[in-house]
């Protein structure tokens, strides 16, 4: 599986955050410096994150970004999701309860019991893996 460099960015900001916690906004552009990401495209990262509530943006001189909860409530899963959607390796194993789309071999494949527990698997890792376990290293 492989994740989106929106996913990356994303993480690697709200890591920044975490690290910063409690010491107030902290602006995308420093962010960037420190992580040698775009800041453009930080920008568009962190606009998706503020309008799922897992960023809080001030204005002014000494505005910036800060986490809306802290490091131990948000989870790789909470950023993962809100930047991407439904954490899932291949389309047949969404959360509905059939193929997505229509497969022909729904109901004899052969393979999907393997693609659920890999969903599951990579699921139970990442919502239970905080941005304070990755500021802890």
């Amino acid at each position: 599986m492989k994740f989106t460099a929106r996913e990356q960015y994303g993480l690697r900001v709200m890591v920044e955050l975490a690290r910063r916690y409690g010491d107030g906004p902290v602006s995308l552009g420093e962010v960037a410096r420190i992580q040698g990401l775009s800041q453009g495209y930080l920008e568009q990262v962190a606009a998706a994150l503020r309008r799922a509530g897992l960023l809080v943006s001030r204005r002014g001189a000494a505005g910036g970004y800060i986490l809306a909860r802290g490091p131990d409530a948000i989870t790789v899963g909470d950023v993962i999701r809100v930047l991407e959607g439904e954490i899932v390796p291949m389309t047949c194993v969404t959360d509905a309860d059939t193929c997505a789309p229509a497969c022909a071999l729904e109901g004899q494949c052969a393979t999907r019991d393997v693609w659920l527990t890999v969903r599951m698997q990579l699921e139970r890792t990442l919502d239970s893996t905080t941005l304070a376990d990755l500021v802890r290293g």
